[in-house]
């Protein structure tokens, strides 16, 4: 099947066209380069034995994206490309709104233009809010508090919306939770420009010296340590969730929203000790108070995927702190995304 992927170089992207490349499609990688890099596309043929098609532009660009769809024939997208920092979006929301919602609008618009109606929608656990219950399922109510959910829960609503006025789309929204790991090789990962907002890179960056210590935002939560706890999925399990989600498009038509996660919650303090175990280093780290926002627990009901796509998370904990210590101890960590 040929693909575009919107945001094909980032963190999400780039292993998805490792997994979609393997099992034999045809993937273009659209990109404006604002948080990845330019050396991915030697990184990624270097794994996969395939040269990548890059192409240099902004979701907002319409004309752009017309034109890269209808040259490459894209029969589907798989739509990444978003701003994704929950505080960063705090402070300028404009931007948010702009480049995720005003971005998918633009893309869709070039989709509906060219005849190219099948989408699989990186979406996020964020739009669900505070927990109500445990596990989350893909029934429970949303309730987003920023402007990073906000603008994919807006998306969600387009495309549910979009789906329901024309039968001949195909689309998958799926809600991740927290990707987290790297492609076996260490040749790709997660590398954020800056202070890392995720757990796991800043992990790693201060298990390899880079940072100093580790703030934990409260010890006194109603868990078993009392720090927060969240379902991490490795991101080759997450990969694999979108190539189980373009085979279901084959087939089916309408709407979807999805959970991918795997069921199972770990603490900070459990992620530290798992990190320290697969890489022999020690991570320092300090209590600070809770951040505003934040929820105790969090983790995901994933039977939706499993019956819908036939999907399941398989990677364990060990495997995704032993693969994210390969790739920032390693020469895939310096200049990559």
């Amino acid at each position: 099947m040929d693909l575009l992927l919107t945001g094909g170089m980032g963190y999400i992207g780039s292993h998805a066209a490792v997994v979609l490349t393997q099992a034999g499609h045809r993937v273009v990688l659209y990109d404006n380069l604002s948080n990845s890099a330019q050396v991915m596309v030697e990184r990624l043929e270097r794994i996969t034995g395939v040269p990548p098609l890059f192409v240099d532009g902004d979701v907002r660009d319409t004309d752009r994206l017309r034109h890269t769809l209808r040259h490459h024939a894209s029969e589907a997208v798989i739509h990444f490309a978003g701003l994704k920092v929950v505080g960063e979006s705090l402070d300028i929301p404009l931007d948010y709104y702009a480049n995720n919602v005003q971005g998918s609008i633009s893309l869709l618009q070039a989709m509906r233009e060219v005849g190219t109606r099948a989408m699989v929608f990186s979406s996020s656990a964020n739009v669900y809010g505070e927990p109500r219950y445990l596990p989350v399922d893909e029934a429970h109510p949303t309730g987003v508090t920023n402007p990073y959910g906000r603008t994919k829960l807006q998306v969600e609503e387009i495309l549910h919306d979009l789906a329901r006025s024309d039968p001949a789309w195909r689309i998958v929204c799926l809600r991740y939770f927290n990707p987290v790991g790297a492609h076996e090789s260490g040749l790709i990962g997660e590398n954020p420009q800056g202070i890392p907002n995720n757990l796991m890179p800043y992990i790693a960056q201060v298990a390899t010296g880079k940072l100093a210590e580790l703030r934990v935002f409260g010890n006194d939560y109603p868990t078993l340590d009392g720090t927060g706890v969240r379902d991490f999925i490795h991101v080759m399990d997450l990969a694999e969730g979108h190539a189980s989600a373009v085979g279901y498009l084959r087939e089916h038509a309408g709407w979807q929203v999805i959970n991918l996660g795997t069921g199972q919650g770990y603490s900070v303090l459990e992620m530290i000790r798992a990190f320290e175990a697969a890489s022999g280093r020690r991570v320092p780290y300090r209590i600070a108070p809770r951040r505003p926002g934040d929820s105790a627990s969090c983790y995901a009901n994933p039977e939706k995927a499993r019956r819908v796509l036939n999907w399941t998370a398989r990677r364990t904990l060990a495997q995704m702190c032993a693969t994210t210590w390969a790739f920032h101890s390693g020469a895939g960590g310096k200049g990559a995304a």
